[in-house]
């Protein structure tokens, strides 16, 4: 089953009705990340000239916000025993959401 999922990699691969466990072989992430910039979606004419029409896409910037502390907090939960430790490590120093 060749296929190709565009998105999130996280909501992807939490989606266990499209993909059950040990059923995936690669997650490609394509860089740049956390570049500190916002990205629009740029159009062109019908005559291929660069048009002046474009849309904010998404801002590359990354924080320790909400999403990121519930992440962490859902992997130290399915993975308790590898976790332990590691977990006070990769929070604390990121300070509380």
């Amino acid at each position: 089953m060749n296929r190709l999922y565009f998105g999130d990699n996280l909501a992807w691969l939490r989606s266990t009705k499209e993909l059950p466990d040990a059923s995936v072989d690669l997650v490609y992430l394509d860089p740049p990340f956390n570049s500190n910039a916002d990205y629009n979606v740029l159009f062109r004419e019908t005559s291929g000239e660069v048009s002046q029409a474009q849309f904010h896409a998404f801002t590359d910037t990354w924080s320790w916000a909400d999403a990121a502390a519930f992440c962490l907090t859902g992997f130290a939960v399915a993975e308790p025993d590898r976790c332990e430790r590691s977990f006070p490590n990769c929070y604390n120093p990121f300070g509380s959401a």
